[in-house]
């Protein structure tokens, strides 16, 4: 096995998305949490020491103008998309807890180029603390997977899905498929959170991330039939056991809110997450910036499921 290093160090929530035109498009958040930037590499390796374009900021006050958390960069419907969460300043010292979930887009071909419009809030019919949205397509359904707050359920978030109409608008009410319930979910916070989606084997696999987001943070699997009625939860079956965890006798902490991508000759899946090498942090987790962005093989058993392996080795 090989020992890991940071793909890109101080990226957390990293999102890498494999284009139709061979160009690898990575985002993340930045430590700043001040706008969405971009950058683009021909391979993973090259997205280390590409240019970076921040192609949106924050403005400095309203609704979405501060803690500009886990970008995504999709495209969809022949458009480039960037979803993302962000919180009211006037309201941070009270409540941590205010994100909303927005979303900005271009039709250029290039989205580092491009002119990009902000497309405002994505409602979800819930009024209440929302983040890491995700998309994807399955049987020519366009889907958006996010983790949100539910008034009666304990914790912070819980995972959703629901059918859009357009790649900014819901079209039907959301469904939820998961709560924070087994107890390493639930150390520090009550957290599901960070979906993302692999396919593989005639079956669409969710990942997500629980629990604090110090050493504590850890990787879900939820899994359904490629058949199965993707808006019923009873479709989703769940581990009972974490995927992913800190490995700390090679200094990696806290791995999670990953995505998924192919190698450049698209033969092999890939795991991209984020993670820690230390765990003595001074102050909030949240505000420390060194959480870096890791890519490993992700592997197959016999039976079709996934293979995660130690957080710090390929």
């Amino acid at each position: 096995m090989t020992k890991l290093e940071p793909l890109i160090p101080q990226r957390a929530d990293p999102y890498i998305h494999k284009h139709a035109d061979g160009w690898y498009y990575f985002t993340a958040s930045v430590p700043a949490y001040d706008g969405i930037e971009l950058r683009r590499a021909r391979s993973i390796a090259g997205l280390a020491e590409a240019a970076t374009k921040m192609v949106w900021r924050k403005p400095d006050t309203g609704p979405f103008s501060d803690l500009i958390w886990a970008p995504e960069i999709h495209f969809n419907q022949g458009a480039w998309y960037v979803y993302f969460a962000a919180a009211p300043s006037r309201e941070i010292k009270d409540d941590l807890f205010q994100h909303r979930m927005y979303a900005i887009s271009t039709p250029a071909e290039n989205p580092l180029e491009g002119e990009w419009t902000f497309e405002g809030r994505i409602d979800t019919g819930m009024d209440t603390f929302c983040l890491d949205a995700t998309t994807f397509t399955h049987r020519g359904v366009l889907y958006y997977l996010w983790a949100q707050k539910e008034d009666g359920i304990r914790g912070n978030s819980n995972l959703y899905i629901a059918p859009m109409s357009d790649p900014v608008t819901l079209a039907g009410a959301p469904v939820r498929l998961s709560i924070p319930e087994y107890d390493w979910e639930i150390q520090g916070f009550w957290v599901n959170e960070g979906p993302a989606i692999v396919k593989h084997g005639g079956r669409i696999f969710m990942t997500y991330s629980a629990s604090a987001t110090d050493e504590r943070y850890a990787m879900g699997l939820l899994w359904a039939d490629e058949d199965a009625d993707l808006l019923d939860p009873a479709s989703w079956t769940k581990s009972g056991d974490p995927v992913l965890t800190s490995s700390p006798d090679n200094d990696i902490y806290g791995p999670g809110h990953n995505s998924f991508t192919k190698s450049e000759d698209g033969a092999t899946d890939l795991l991209v997450y984020h993670a820690r090498t230390y765990t003595e942090i001074e102050g909030d987790p949240l505000w420390n910036p060194d959480r870096h962005t890791f890519v490993k093989p992700l592997r197959w058993d016999e039976s079709g499921m996934p293979v995660f392996g130690d957080a710090a080795f390929a």
